[in-house]
């Protein structure tokens, strides 16, 4: 997150505590008490009994998820939730699960909650380009709030597995690895002159007199989000150097090729980043620029992968629940919010695949407040009536649910139940109002995955 951005948080903090967003977290929804959730149908003990029969252990063999994988194997996008950004148990099986998705069924590349320029470093080191050396030496640029997010030792691990992975195959085939948020900025018109330095000099004096709209700003994002609110915007000013990058060839040289899609995509992450602040300083569902962006970035990159491959591009998405399963089945659309999972689902319908992850109890790495150094919590146990409660009484350490297909399992989690979202900011004195909001998670999601216990990401020293 841009620290100059913490006012504008604060300032919508209506819009702020259950899922904060990338490595930017978007200001995200305080949910009010809204009364209990509907008990599920069937009774407690029948409803325990028909879930335990369909569940799966997960005990990190080969078959953890194979009646998951047989389903989602032949869509195209696959999302994977977390219930929380901390939680280690989340960032290994969705390691796991991925390595899967890559190895054995033609997916080609990862998208992640995280900013487009910092991950683009990660992508080169994947695909065995640029100067680092290591993952973690490549993750240099995860510098903003929240660090532990993708500056961890579980992403870190997977980021070395997807290196050696790429390595074995030819260049076109790589496996790439993509920031898909909106909170770019600065860092992404600095990636814009630079290409453009270097491919068409003419070109970059264009985009550098484009670009000096922000000038005044100082590279802060609040400034410029305070500056539109009198209606003064640099609007037209980036979607004409986005305009002004797409039109240059497109090499067909694989690596000439991938600079040149970074080129386009830092321009239009500029867009994306201008549009997205714009919005929250008038007070619009920004949420809903954040995630319709999103979607746009992940099909951009599919459009790419094709042309580089002359396959069909496949994608893995990382992000929170609350963008990975679908927001008609939740609160949310009685905001009038949409998300990632519904727009997917939307364009793709079951080639697309919506995999929610939840926990019961232990520990998260989570900040005490906005912008704040990150911590290890003792995450409180879910509370009654929750699906993460429900899942707990089954008595299984570690499972997954197939939703899709079952209509047993679907009708037990109809709900509407609670369901909990930690963000980048845990408030365990405010847990039901800050933590939990209504949702049908067998309209939300096609899977589930459970872990009773979990434990905190490791974060990595600076």
């Amino acid at each position: 997150m841009i620290p100059t951005f913490k006012a504008a948080a604060v300032a919508l903090l209506f819009t702020f505590t259950i899922a904060c967003g990338g490595g930017a977290a978007a200001p995200r929804g305080t949910v009010a008490d809204q009364g209990a959730a509907s008990d599920p149908p069937g009774g407690p003990e029948q409803m325990s009994g028909s879930l335990a029969a369909a569940a799966r252990p997960i005990t990190g063999g080969a078959e953890d998820y194979r009646d998951i994988l047989a389903e989602a194997a032949g869509a195209r996008r696959v999302l994977l939730g977390e219930s929380t950004h901390g939680t280690h148990e989340y960032y290994r099986e969705r390691g796991r699960i991925t390595e899967m998705l890559v190895r054995d069924h033609g997916f080609n590349a990862v998208a992640v909650e995280g900013d487009w320029t910092p991950i683009r470093r990660l992508n080169d080191y994947v695909r065995g380009l640029g100067s680092d050396r290591s993952a973690e030496q490549a993750m240099g640029g995860l510098t903003g709030f929240p660090k532990w997010m993708w500056r961890n030792a579980e992403f870190r691990d997977f980021v070395d597995r997807l290196r050696v992975l790429n390595l074995a195959r030819p260049a076109a085939e790589r496996v790439g690895l993509y920031g898909m948020d909106v909170y770019d900025l600065f860092g992404a018109a600095d990636a814009v002159i630079a290409y453009l330095g270097s491919a068409n000099p003419a070109a970059a004096k264009q985009a550098q007199a484009q670009y000096r709209c922000f000038r005044g700003h100082g590279r802060s994002t609040h400034s410029y989000g305070e500056a539109t609110r009198s209606g003064r915007t640099c609007q037209r000013q980036v979607e004409a150097v986005l305009a002004l990058v797409r039109k240059l060839p497109r090499p067909t040289e694989p690596e000439a090729a991938e600079r040149h899609f970074a080129a386009v995509r830092s321009a239009a992450s500029v867009a994306a980043a201008e549009a997205y602040f714009r919005t929250v300083y008038v007070g619009s569902l920004a949420w809903n620029v954040r995630d319709q962006r999103m979607a746009q970035n992940v099909e951009d990159i599919a459009e790419h992968l094709q042309a580089l491959s002359g396959r069909p591009g496949k994608i893995v998405m990382w992000s929170h629940n609350t963008h990975s399963g679908d927001a008609r089945a939740t609160f949310a659309a009685n905001r009038g919010e949409l998300n990632l999972g519904q727009l997917m689902r939307q364009r793709h319908g079951n080639d697309s695949f919506l995999i929610g992850m939840f926990s019961d109890r232990g520990t998260v790495l989570a900040a005490d407040e906005w912008d704040r150094p990150g911590r290890v919590h003792t995450m409180r146990p879910a509370l009654a009536g929750s699906y993460s409660a429900l899942f707990r009484s089954l008595r299984i350490p570690a499972f997954s649910l197939l939703v899709r297909g079952n209509s047993e399992v679907a009708r037990h989690l109809k709900g509407p139940m609670l369901e909990r979202a930690i963000g980048v900011v845990y408030l365990p004195h405010s847990e039901r109002a800050s933590h939990y909001f209504d949702a049908s998670l067998a309209e939300q999601f096609d899977a589930a995955l459970f872990f009773s216990e979990t434990k905190a990401v490791t974060p990595l020293k600076p």
